[in-house]
């Protein structure tokens, strides 16, 4: 069967990257042809677009680059024709990934959605889209089925949480080795930075978290450089500052961090299943923000808060984060009754992400959908 699979972020290709290998599994005989990135072609897929040409951070940011993504979905469309997928599957990236969706469906081609669209968060109108045009929706976390099902009647598919397989395959690799690869301190306690992995979050993100690095000179501050972008990017900020860099080694350095300030996304989540105490950060230019702040809905923007259905981990937002909230609410989870708490609700989180196998789950319903 030909399988065709649209991501457009860096952590779509890491779900997507597995998605394809548990597909490879069901169907041996398995062509898949994607967009997304690095991993996904490792995976065995043939990669149409790299994500890296693909994402663009707020509406400013989209509108400036309107021309580009609309030339993409022209050339998305035509790609599809040319190879004649059984069925095409989208992970999340709504805006582009809606699209195709629905001149997918008007031209006769099945549709499947693995990581839902945010709409519980924003533009919930968005479902009666989802209804026409996909035939079925695999969800990853608990309340989106609540969501789809109890509040929209759209029955849909909860596989678990892909980020609990890919944490659970990944290679184990040694502290001292870690350290040494990179030149840490083995002495230094690490606090690890994710500042984001599009330019436009990392600049302004990044300033912020290491304004106050100076302040703790007993812990090592490590920036989590994203697999999208270049190492000499990252250079202006590692002059002058108590902080080096790994690049391409997150779930290492999470592994082996106290800490750690978070950009909101992905990332807060893989945190929590590191048991990382953490702080969520987020801050958009203002008029991205002004218009976030009136379509979206929710009281949290973690989710880990989220899953939790209530304050787990301090999130930062616009104004509030600032150096002085952050050295405060960095210094609450170094150590004391905050971090502990922090751990226990940990705990809770992941049982009810569920076990591992989303992948599996995921990749046996569009097999048999494709092969349907």
């Amino acid at each position: 069967m030909k399988y065709y699979i649209i991501a457009g972020e860096a952590s779509g290709d890491l779900h997507g990257s597995n998605l394809i290998k548990a597909i490879k599994v069901e169907d041996p005989e398995a062509h898949v042809r994607c967009w997304g990135g690095d991993l996904m072609k490792e995976a065995g897929g043939t990669l149409v677009k790299h994500y890296k040409q693909m994402a663009f951070m707020g509406f400013l940011e989209v509108l400036m680059n309107l021309n580009t993504i609309f030339k993409n979905i022209a050339f998305c469309k035509t790609d599809i024709k040319n190879s004649a997928p059984d069925i095409i599957v989208f992970i999340d990236y709504s805006g582009f990934n809606l699209r195709i969706a629905k001149w997918a469906k008007e031209n006769g081609y099945r549709t499947n959605y693995y990581i839902s669209p945010q709409i519980w968060a924003s533009r919930e109108g968005r479902i009666e889209k989802i209804k026409r045009d996909i035939d079925a929706m695999h969800v990853i976390l608990p309340f989106e089925k609540e969501f789809y099902e109890g509040k929209h009647q759209y029955p849909v598919n909860f596989v678990g949480h892909p980020l609990i397989d890919a944490i659970s395959m990944r290679a184990e690799i040694d502290e001292s080795t870690f350290r040494k690869s990179f030149r840490l301190d083995e002495r230094k306690p690490i606090i690890a930075l994710l500042p984001g992995s599009r330019k436009q979050e990392v600049q302004k993100m990044l300033s912020i978290m290491l304004s106050i690095t100076e302040d703790f000179p007993d812990y090592e501050f490590v920036i989590a450089g994203a697999p999208s972008l270049e190492t000499e990017f990252y250079q202006p900020f590692l002059e002058g500052q108590n902080v080096k860099m790994v690049k391409n080694k997150t779930y290492d350095l999470l592994s082996f961090a106290t800490a750690a300030l978070v950009t909101s996304g992905t990332a807060t989540l893989e945190t929590a299943l590191f048991g990382v105490p953490q702080v969520v950060c987020y801050k958009a230019n203002w008029v991205s923000y002004q218009i976030a702040k009136r379509i979206i809905t929710l009281e949290y923007i973690s989710l880990v808060n989220l899953i939790m259905k209530k304050e787990v981990v301090k999130e930062l937002i616009q104004n509030d984060l600032n150096t002085e909230r952050l050295k405060k609410e960095l210094t609450a989870i170094l150590t004391g009754k905050k971090r502990e708490e922090i751990l226990i609700e940990y705990t809770e989180l992941r049982q009810k992400l569920g076990g591992v196998g989303a992948s599996k789950k995921a990749a046996a319903l569009i097999v048999a959908n494709a092969k349907s």
